[in-house]
């Protein structure tokens, strides 16, 4: 049976060599192909070994930590093993509501108006669930973000552009620069996903943080491009 495992906390190719060796140690594993760039372990194991005790293996050989992704048991077919979109999906949904709400107290639905809540509520709830572990978020997001990649200091900081983003289209501020900076920021979002998911890796979406784990999809691609498109809209509105 083989298994697919999220790792983190592998920062050089010595931390590769460290987890394949420490997992390799244990009998029942056959094979352990173990990357960084992504960061993941695709481990062929004879017998079924619990994600306890592998970490427990990891923990002897360095700081790692190993969490099963969406594919970790691909050995069943059960509905455990598939990922919950429920609560990113909720979340959409009250966001949409809430910004929906505001609208009845207009004479006449505001587009402009309810894009921008919108826009603000999303910005200012992603960045909450970034914020409750940034480390682990940055770690994830540049596995496949392409500035993150580049600059993993970057994780750090996007967390914070999105709270400042989402305060700023809550209070209206400057909605020509403001959208201008959203299109910008989610088309380069958007063009990691889109090599995330061309490259057949089973990332991590880094979108709501490490609290809610969700796979890279084409849900983390629709989200991406949702804001692109508003922001893109917006900016026409106002030009």
């Amino acid at each position: 049976m083989t298994h697919t495992y999220h790792i983190s906390g592998m920062t050089c190719k010595s931390c590769v060599a460290k987890v394949k060796s420490a997992l390799l140690k244990l009998g029942d594993i056959t094979e352990a192909e173990v990357k960084l760039d992504a960061p993941q372990a695709t481990i062929t194991m004879s017998g079924h070994i619990s994600t306890a005790t592998l970490q427990q293996a990891l923990t002897s050989a360095g700081n790692y930590t190993i969490t099963e992704t969406d594919e970790g048991h691909t050995a069943v077919n059960s509905d455990t093993d598939k990922p919950n979109y429920f609560p990113i999906f909720l979340i959409f949904a009250y966001i949409t509501g809430a910004s929906l709400f505001v609208q009845f107290t207009n004479e006449t639905f505001n587009w402009m108006q309810w894009m921008s809540h919108f826009m603000a509520g999303f910005f200012l709830v992603f960045s909450f669930f970034k914020l409750m572990n940034l480390s682990g978020f940055a770690e994830g997001y540049g596995t496949y973000d392409v500035v993150a990649k580049q600059w993993r200091g970057w994780g750090y900081v996007y967390p914070f552009v999105e709270l400042t983003l989402g305060i700023l289209f809550l209070l209206q501020v400057s909605p020509l620069m403001v959208n201008a900076i959203a299109f910008g920021i989610m088309s380069i979002s958007t063009i990691g996903v889109i090599q995330g998911l061309l490259s057949k890796t089973n990332f991590q979406c880094a979108c709501l943080g490490t609290i809610i784990k969700l796979p890279l999809s084409k849900v983390t691609l629709f989200e991406d491009v949702l804001m692109v498109l508003m922001s893109g809209v917006m900016i026409l509105m106002l030009l």
